[in-house]
């Protein structure tokens, strides 16, 4: 761990690591989502007649919806689609989301979140989506953790990940600088806009990507899921404060 902040302080050019915020994915590291997204994703898109295995939704997360349909169209259709054709393909896919069973908490996440915010951190969260059903769950299924002030969704951004907007407006309300924040991410292309953002950025691989996938864009530090990241929390902070 000693050796990873190094390497990220190095990488970055910082002179410290003081971390005062963590911010958070949603789908994939707060609520056990992907599967369902996956399948809705391949349904809805099947029916507007675009090809695109419930695998891609992995590769595709973080990604804002209507960015994801332009880039199947732009493959598939070879053109360019405009913002509204793109938004009613996107509520096909939100209307097929809405129909599956509702999401848990991914496990581990809660109690993590509480020893967070012992510690004196802010918890921010930075999503890529845009299903009102998930975030509208967020602060009563997190009471007293996550603050509607601190979240930032598909709607607050132009450009959604990999570019690193959707971080620099969650470092913009928590009131953090990069080196005084950590990302919490499973996504491929999360990653890569954590990593743009100059964020220390933690990988939790809760979906089927191999490891290699999470490394080579960039993350800082993976662990195998989220109860796992919780356990070793303590040992995480205390190396940071130490260093």
């Amino acid at each position: 761990m000693k050796e990873a902040i190094q390497l990220y302080l190095k990488k970055h050019g910082f002179g410290q690591f003081c971390p005062k915020a963590v911010l958070f994915d949603m789908d994939g590291v707060i609520y056990d989502s992907m599967p369902n997204h996956a399948r809705s994703w391949h349904q809805a898109m099947a029916a507007a007649g675009i090809e695109m295995d419930e695998s891609e939704a992995y590769l595709y997360e973080g990604m804002r919806g209507v960015e994801t349909i332009k880039l199947k169209a732009r493959q598939q259709w070879h053109r360019e689609i405009s913002d509204d054709e793109a938004q009613k393909l996107y509520d096909l896919k939100a209307a097929a989301f809405s129909q599956c069973p509702p999401a848990l908490k991914m496990e581990g996440t809660e109690e993590l979140m509480r020893q967070i915010r012992a510690d004196g951190l802010k918890i921010c969260v930075v999503t890529g989506s845009g299903q009102r059903t998930l975030l509208d769950k967020l602060a009563s299924d997190f009471r007293g953790l996550i603050n509607q002030d601190l979240i930032v969704t598909s709607f607050d951004i132009t450009h959604g990940k990999p570019a690193p907007d959707p971080y620099l407006a969650g470092m913009r309300k928590a009131g953090v600088k990069p080196w005084e924040s950590i990302v919490v991410e499973n996504a491929p292309l999360g990653i890569q806009a954590a990593v743009a953002a100059h964020c220390f950025t933690v990988a939790v691989n809760t979906g089927p990507l191999p490891n290699k996938e999470l490394a080579d864009k960039g993350a800082d530090v993976i662990m195998p899921d989220m109860k796992t990241f919780c356990q070793e929390w303590k040992r995480f902070y205390s190396t940071i404060l130490a260093n």
